[in-house]
């Protein structure tokens, strides 16, 4: 059997991109082989739940809504779907900080349209096309671990946007990009 040049570069480019896709691919199954239960906090609301969000690989509606519910934006009061890959990312980052029990404390979850405005009249740092409004965002910060130490554990996902405020750590499931 021969190969033209082309047909060669095609399947030499499935092979290499193929290769480069399977360790991303294991990493996410690895993170997802257990059930996973997060503690979390609102801030803003004084509301706070453990939520089993995973189990068996399996999402958990209870757990999911309990999460929905705790993230919603408290100013409107209007809770959104939050995207299920932000609760397997908080866990994994408390994973890399050897605190799987510890409590997250929410800072901003979901944010409607009115709300980010608003947000953004009073200050720049705030996107006009905000990933909180699609419900693929949150900021937070985690009891008893140093700002930085949390920004370094979501850093090292290497997914999703990482941002680094004085008192919180934004993460998203948006394109990989850090600030801050």
């Amino acid at each position: 059997m021969t190969l033209s040049r082309r047909k060669f570069l095609l399947y030499s480019g499935i092979s290499l991109s193929s290769a480069m896709i399977a360790p991303t691919l294991r990493a996410e199954t690895a993170i997802i082989r257990e059930s996973k239960t997060l503690n979390v906090s609102n801030i803003h609301t004084g509301e706070s739940a453990q939520c089993e969000y995973l189990k068996d690989k399996v999402y958990q509606d209870a757990g999911l809504n309990s999460l929905n519910r705790i993230c919603r934006d408290f100013r409107r009061n209007e809770t959104a779907q939050m995207d299920p890959k932000l609760f397997i990312k908080l866990s994994a980052i408390l994973d890399k900080l050897e605190a799987p029990q510890a409590n997250i404390h929410i800072v901003s979850g979901y944010r409607s349209p009115a709300t980010n405005a608003m947000l953004r009249k009073g200050s720049s740092a705030v996107a006009k096309k905000s990933f909180h409004m699609k419900g693929q965002a949150i900021d937070f910060f985690v009891e008893g671990i140093a700002v930085s130490q949390v920004h370094k554990a979501a850093m090292s996902l290497r997914s999703g946007g990482v941002g680094r405020y004085r008192d919180f750590v934004h993460i998203d499931t948006g394109p990989t990009r850090a600030w801050g």
